[in-house]
């Protein structure tokens, strides 16, 4: 190559670099060793929501300016990879679809939650079934992530026909759910991204009857909906007994075959507002079904780690129990003192502390005939689950909270006594839950 060609060759290559950086990389044409146009599309959605999640208080709309700008199809593309890179990465630090969706929704609402739970479809159908933990697919279906749209074309032009929007409110409305997603903390990996599963190689383990779950589940609906106290204490001693009996039978078929006791971690969502509050509720009923907490309270869950049958149950129990706390809260609010927000964190301060008390009461006959044969397992469960909270939260802290409100108090001790327990089982005492 001569020199003034060279030299030619650096005075354009200077001239580009002085360009913005959008127009750097829309300028793919220039280069025969540019990246393909959509891989240039998506790097841009990214560096823009990286700095819009900075602080810089134009970036968002001028990415959306320049997309415009850009041939549809190409756009589209670029939006996708984007969105499937962010997505992907939130698995690498924890998060798992119906985390991602429960978030989502409380910062940008329903549009956001449509948008990526249609991305999180896309990146599922990229895997083999046998690849993707059971649990992860059971998250695809709670969200009900699921490709409505024809794969052949790029699913933003589709998703702006569905939701009569405009192109531009489309294109703001994914850099804002990028960058409000890249703005999330790591979370403790609790199961396998999708991909990285693999078949089962531990021994059975025997888990929750799926038709006695069912039962004990209809049974602690209707006592969550029905008016008389008669009725609902009928169904929730039935599910008591159902639950009860086959969580002892479990545990004395794991002793009789001497299976390893192995501890999992799930997590429980909670609503705004009165998060800390409602976690305590949720703390006394893992810790008697022998489980443990973390509280993640600025974002909104508790971590749960125990065996998988024992969170099945708190799982259960704790849900059916805050729908009670919550109606039983609504119904207290007539009151005029019951407005005031110190009376109605003290309520469920309270129904919790009672609650706890009441299980404590109710669990210790539960499996004390079998105390000599269950305890190995009993031991050797608790211990599990000591080693895996250590490995997920390596560094917590006790955190207590307070009650300020004695009315508040005591109207939620009163209506923790007319809870339905759906669970009559030993257990541990309920400990104070914990934050990372």
């Amino acid at each position: 190559m001569g020199t003034r060609n060279r030299e030619r060759r650096a005075a354009k290559k200077k001239a580009r670099d002085r360009r913005s950086p959008h127009e750097h990389r829309a300028d793919f044409d220039a280069d025969p060793y540019a990246p393909p146009p959509a891989e240039v599309v998506g790097n841009s959605v990214l560096d823009a929501a990286y700095r819009h999640a900075g602080g810089d208080p134009e970036a968002l709309a001028d990415c959306v300016t320049w997309l415009r700008g850009r041939p549809v199809r190409v756009a589209d593309t670029g939006v996708e990879m984007a969105l499937l890179h962010t997505v992907s990465h939130m698995w690498r630090v924890g998060w798992l679809p119906y985390d991602i969706v429960r978030h989502l929704g409380k910062q940008l609402g329903e549009p956001a939650v449509e948008l990526v739970t249609d991305v999180i479809a896309t990146d599922a159908a990229q895997y083999a079934e046998a690849t993707v933990h059971e649990r992860w697919r059971e998250q695809l279906r709670q969200i009900d992530a699921a490709i409505w749209w024809d794969s052949s074309n790029p699913h933003l032009s589709q998703w702006i026909e569905r939701r009569a929007v405009s192109r531009g409110d489309a294109l703001t409305l994914v850099l804002t759910v990028i960058a409000t997603i890249m703005m999330w903390p790591e979370l403790p990996m609790i199961l396998p991204p999708p991909g990285a599963a693999r078949a089962a190689t531990a021994p059975a383990r025997h888990g929750v009857d799926p038709k006695i779950l069912a039962r004990v589940r209809g049974l602690l609906a209707k006592a969550e909906s029905t008016e008389f106290a008669e009725e609902a204490e009928a169904l929730s001693a039935k599910a008591q007994e159902l639950m009860n009996r086959h969580a002892v039978e479990r545990a004395m078929l794991d002793a009789e075959e001497h299976v390893p006791q192995v501890a999992t971690a799930r997590r429980i969502w909670l609503d705004s507002p009165y998060v800390a509050a409602k976690a305590q509720l949720v703390g006394v009923v893992a810790g008697a079904n022998r489980c443990r907490t973390v509280i993640h309270e600025k974002i909104g869950f508790v971590a749960l780690m125990g065996d998988e049958m024992d969170l099945e149950i708190t799982e259960l129990l704790a849900t059916s129990l805050l729908l009670q706390a919550t109606r039983a809260l609504v119904a207290a609010g007539r009151a005029e003192q019951a407005r005031i927000r110190s009376y109605r964190q003290s309520f469920l301060m309270a129904y919790a502390h009672r609650v706890g008390e009441r299980l404590a009461e109710v669990t210790e006959s539960a499996v004390s005939e079998h105390d000599d044969r269950l305890l190995p397992v009993l031991v050797d469960r608790r211990k599990a689950v000591d080693e895996l909270v250590d490995t997920l939260y390596p560094a917590t802290r006790v955190k207590s909270y307070s009650a300020s409100n004695a009315a508040g108090w005591g109207a939620g001790r009163a209506a923790a006594d007319h809870a339905d327990l759906g669970l009559d089982r030993k257990g541990l005492p309920g400990s104070q839950p914990v934050v990372p």
